[in-house]
């Protein structure tokens, strides 16, 4: 396995969806084997740490009913895929039936190989847990219904979006406070200790299948949320879950989607990374300032932070960013501290973003010049000073008395391991600006040092005792942005 890294790189597969082009290439339909060697050698070259596989977990024919049955939802897969047929329905893969591989993908021997030739190329397995609700044909339903929320004829009456018949028995969807729940599923009651119990027992499961898992809305079991949702008090299950798994398996990573500014507290209970969607947010909405500030967060905090632009409940980037606010803010995503999070599709400048209930995505046109920003930004990734460097924020002054440019800039700086010396600066915003950005290293007096952009031609020689007294001076144009070697 690759050494471990202080900041490690992620890639996201639909399991479904790639599968399906796999099929279609070949002409019959492909399993995990299916997946050559040389796409694995390419996560591999372009510098990724972690693969994590979407959905590969059976699900059943009941949440796969519900998915084909919701007229807003069909509209929506008709507006994905012109061509849509009701077999593309293949239910949502957070509609989890049972924790073994799904049969159509080869089963757990296909992901044991699998996970095998990833280990062989230094690559660690990530794959879902889906803690807050179960498929309504999951043998708990059955078996075990106390481990459900149960509801009254009153509450099925009144609030029928959110409780179902199962039986004889009135049991609640999953749901998070906000809306209404999910009808392909039923809430778990983690005011139960057997519920938790067993949870726990498949999480133990999972863990033995791979390196990590990414924990679906996280946040929901957390014992302030879940009673506020349900009324129902619950002990905590994270701190638990995470130190019993990571007993049995040293070294297991845990990524929590999480939202509502409760990020802090599931690292605090275990979480090596968190959903850092904040960030994203103030890159969508601008202006530059957010961002900047955003950034002032301790490196304890924003080094378990999970950076993204899009993933299989954002939007696409490419559709959300006009070209250029997409390549500025994937320089500030990326090259910030924290676990860089990349999506399938994101490189090829994919604009269709897939719902999970579908098993293929429509054909897309590569946009090659997102395509190639993507490569060189990569290549930055791969640098050991992005990787395993100390990051800092840096200062931007104004350039000249009356000029407020300088507010639209975001800048900061890698040091090490070594002498690498790495300076970021992006304008993010619609016009040119300028600034000086105040230099973070105390030797630069009497010599000269040259910037070279490492995502561009450019490159400029500098005096050190101008850099030390007045800074960088910049002039950049709308949403420009420089990653400079400073030698």
């Amino acid at each position: 396995m690759r050494s471990t890294v202080r900041y490690p790189s992620l890639f996201q597969i639909n399991t479904r969806v790639r599968l399906s082009e796999l099929a279609r290439e070949m002409g019959r339909p492909a399993t995990l084997d299916d997946v050559t060697d040389e796409e694995l050698d390419r996560l591999a070259a372009d510098g990724f740490d972690l693969v994590w596989l979407l959905g590969v977990w059976q699900t059943g024919e009941a949440a796969r009913r519900v998915s084909r049955s919701k007229p807003e939802w069909l509209e929506e897969y008709r507006r994905v895929l012109p061509d849509f047929r009701e077999s593309d329905v293949t239910g949502s893969c957070f509609a989890v039936r049972d924790y073994r591989v799904h049969e159509d993908f080869g089963g757990d021997a296909a992901l044991a190989r699998l996970r095998e030739r990833l280990r062989r190329r230094g690559l660690r397995l990530i794959l879902d847990f889906v803690p807050n609700h179960m498929a309504p044909d999951h043998p708990w339903v059955e078996e075990h219904p106390e481990y459900f929320v149960a509801g009254t004829e009153a509450k099925l009456a009144a609030d029928p979006q959110n409780w179902a018949r199962a039986g004889n028995r009135i049991l609640a969807y999953g749901r998070d406070p906000y809306f209404d729940g999910w009808p392909d599923t039923f809430q778990l009651n983690y005011g139960n200790p057997a519920l938790q119990g067993a949870m726990l027992g498949e999480l133990s499961r999972i863990a033995r299948r791979c390196d990590g898992v990414r924990c679906d809305m996280a946040m929901l079991v957390l014992p302030e949320v879940f009673e506020r949702t349900w009324g129902i008090a619950a002990s905590p299950f994270w701190p638990r879950a995470t130190a019993a798994v990571r007993a049995e398996v040293p070294g297991f990573l845990f990524l929590a989607e999480v939202y509502w500014d409760l990020e802090w507290t599931l690292q605090q209970q275990g979480f090596d990374y968190t959903y850092d969607k904040r960030l994203y947010d103030r890159l969508e909405h601008g202006p530059a300032r957010p961002v900047r500030e955003h950034f002032l967060a301790g490196l304890d905090f924003q080094d378990r932070l999970a950076r993204f632009l899009e993933n299989h409940d954002e939007p696409r980037a490419a559709a959300t960013f006009p070209q250029e606010v997409h390549r500025a803010a994937a320089v500030l995503t990326f090259l910030a501290p924290g676990l860089r999070f990349f999506h399938q599709g994101q490189r090829e400048g994919k604009r269709v973003r897939i719902p999970v209930h579908l098993g293929r995505g429509p054909s897309e046109p590569v946009d090659e010049a997102i395509r190639d920003f993507y490569g060189r930004l990569l290549n930055c990734l791969k640098d050991p000073g992005f990787r395993d460097g100390s990051w800092q924020l840096l200062a931007c002054r104004p350039a000249w008395e009356g000029n407020p440019s300088s507010d639209a800039f975001v800048a900061f700086c890698w040091t090490g391991p070594g002498k690498r010396r790495r300076l970021v600066a992006v304008n993010y915003a619609g016009h040119r600006s300028q600034c000086y950005v105040g230099m973070p290293w105390s030797d630069l007096e009497g010599r000269v040092w040259r910037l070279a952009d490492l995502m561009g031609p450019d490159a400029y020689d500098r005096p050190g005792d101008d850099l030390a007294a007045r800074g960088l001076y910049l002039d950049m144009p709308a949403w420009g942005y420089h990653v400079f070697e400073v030698t």
